[in-house]
């Protein structure tokens, strides 16, 4: 059994996905366009070339993403996505590039439990935490 997160953009997937592009390294895997739906699939005029739905990897883990309902307001509340960087380094440069245009909830430092912790809501609204583990945490973990 696995658990994929689905996000729904409402309209800004394909921007979003650009973004993961250049931020994260994100590899598409598939995107399938509103207009490649079944003729019966009800569509707001000006969407066929929206995402329906897409998949794409940033590093093992597969995330799924559409433009569900267009009508673009994302509200994303409630959850955070994580990262755990191996390094201190990539943690910041992770932390930077998902800060872009985005929102610091809580600056990236170290804490107890890390050598770096940090929260951003990337510019769709999108909650992130980076963490680099200590050394030996993964194996008690």
């Amino acid at each position: 059994m696995q658990v994929q997160p689905y996000l729904q953009f409402d309209g800004r997937c394909e921007e979003a996905i650009e973004f993961y592009k250049s931020a994260l390294g994100a590899e598409v895997e598939t995107i399938m366009r509103f207009k490649d739906g079944p003729d019966c699939m009800e569509m707001p005029a000006g969407t066929e070339d929206k995402v329906l739905h897409s998949c794409f990897r940033i590093g093992d883990s597969q995330i799924m993403a559409s433009d569900g309902y267009c009508k673009g307001k994302p509200d994303f509340q409630g959850f955070s996505l994580t990262i755990a960087a191996p390094n201190t380094a990539e943690a910041d440069r992770l932390f930077n590039a998902l800060s872009k245009d985005g929102a610091v909830q809580m600056p990236l430092a170290e804490t107890f439990f890390s050598p770096r912790f940090g929260m951003v809501a990337d510019r769709f609204g999108v909650s992130w935490m980076i963490v680099t583990m200590r050394e030996g945490a993964a194996k008690a973990a």
